[in-house]
């Protein structure tokens, strides 16, 4: 087991190498080139077609499938992912957050273009789409045995990805998290989730996105109003936060208490790792979710598709981050959600347990947004016949999830993302001039 678990950290450390970091960067950066800035220069159109009526066939409207995106990437990220990020990488990682999340809002928009130009209808009626579909129907028209090799490799690994990320990693978060501040038995924990993640899952998408409409908003707001509070409480020192975020994205950050110090590279690496590991751009996750929305326009749900990233890094990310900074614990040798936790707290009475109760709110709903990207990358793999099985294995799962050691299941998953990857970013660059032509029709007068 030891030589299984050597061999997976080594292909985990090769995969999320800087040769795969620079691959998703430098496809963003492709691709905000390519669509003329348009991610940033058509944002608040993005905002008011996101919330207006839903017209076209589909499943769900276009806000309720951005709500089922957010509710896979919204998770353990936000608040433990941007805590190992300044860690490691110190103040300046934060800054590379936001690139990476800048150039990253124009992959998840052209995975949201794709996932509707290419998307299906299968047998019993549903919308479906995503990476292997857009693989197998765009690249698929081009390049055949290409799409034969990485249209199926991507749901293989989308499947297998989502018991660690999505499900394992997830029970287990929600159960420590109530565990520690509310003694609540991990055991429990993990029985009453199942039931209750069982009990969405009968009503299929559908009763997923009707959940995470209502739970997505919610926690953010919570946890957003809880961190803004801690912000203009500390508001003195949020310019010098600011200040440092960029001095130490382009100079290296001295050992300091607790923190080690960090290198120029290594704030690129951590800002980059968590930024992507936090909004999944470029990994082809929430395609599958914009898939199924009500539309027959493939640009409107793109713009819709690219707020996932822009709320979840560029908004709920930054505030972690600068409710950390503006503490001063990130000095403090503290890490994860322990951090995170800690510098709420020192400001806001009960700020851990807020931290805390968003956590499991925030594990809760990427339950909900993997089961449905799992069982949609079965269904392309097996057919109509095998979403049953698989909502009753990702079930089962959840409690033994709760209660395990995961630290294998960490590494296994981080490397499984990672090969998701793969094959989405050389589809979605094989099939990027396709979608910069559909964005110039889009705008025939004013582009």
């Amino acid at each position: 087991m030891q030589a299984i678990h050597d061999f997976v950290a080594t292909a985990d450390e090769y995969l999320w190498g800087p040769w795969m970091l620079a691959a998703l960067a430098l496809t963003g950066a492709f691709l905000t080139m390519g669509l003329r800035f348009i991610p940033w220069r058509k944002l608040p159109e993005a905002f008011k077609l996101a919330v207006q009526p839903s017209r076209g066939a589909g499943d769900i409207s276009p806000f309720q499938a951005l709500m089922t995106a957010l509710s896979a990437t919204v998770g353990t990220g936000n608040i433990a992912g941007v805590a190992t990020a300044i860690y490691f990488g110190g103040p300046g990682a934060l800054f590379y957050m936001w690139v990476i999340a800048l150039v990253g809002m124009a992959t998840k928009y052209s995975e949201a273009v794709c996932a509707i130009a290419y998307r299906e209808v299968d047998e019993l009626g549903n919308h479906v789409g995503g990476p292997m579909y857009y693989i197998k129907n765009g690249v698929g028209a081009k390049f055949p045995k290409v799409a034969l090799v990485l249209a199926p490799a991507f749901a293989i690994f989308t499947a297998l990805a989502g018991f660690g990320i999505g499900n394992g990693v997830q029970a287990n978060s929600v159960a420590h998290a109530l565990s520690e501040n509310f003694a609540i038995p991990v055991e429990i924990t993990g029985l009453l989730l199942m039931v209750v993640v069982g009990l969405v899952l009968i009503g299929g998408i559908r009763r997923i996105a009707d959940v995470a409409s209502m739970l997505v908003p919610s926690m953010i707001v919570l946890y957003m109003g809880a961190g803004l509070i801690v912000l203009a409480i500390n508001f003195a020192a949020i310019p010098d936060a600011l200040a440092l975020i960029f001095t130490s994205a382009f100079t290296p950050t001295a050992a300091e208490g607790g923190f080690l110090g960090a290198t120029v590279m290594m704030a690129v690496r951590w800002g980059f790792a968590r930024g992507i590991f936090s909004n999944e751009a470029g990994l082809g996750s929430a395609a599958i979710a914009h898939a199924a929305a009500k539309t027959d326009d493939p640009i409107q749900q793109g713009l819709v598709g690219m707020l996932g990233t822009f709320i979840d890094t560029l908004v709920v990310c930054t505030v972690t981050g600068l409710v950390i900074i503006t503490s001063g614990l990130w000095t403090s040798g503290a890490n994860g959600v322990a951090l995170t936790s800690a510098a709420f707290d020192s400001t806001l009475p009960y700020g851990g347990v807020i931290v805390a109760i968003s956590l499991a709110l925030f594990a809760f709903t990427t339950l909900l947004g993997w089961s449905y990207y799992g069982e949609r990358a079965v269904e392309f793999l097996f057919g109509i016949k095998a979403i049953v099985p698989y909502r009753i294995v990702w079930v089962l799962a959840i409690p033994i999830g709760a209660i395990t050691s995961l630290d294998f299941v960490w590494l296994l998953a981080d490397a499984l993302n990672a090969m998701m990857a793969i094959p989405n970013l050389i589809a979605l660059l094989i099939l990027s001039p396709a979608v910069f032509a559909m964005t110039r029709n889009y705008w025939p007068k004013k582009e």
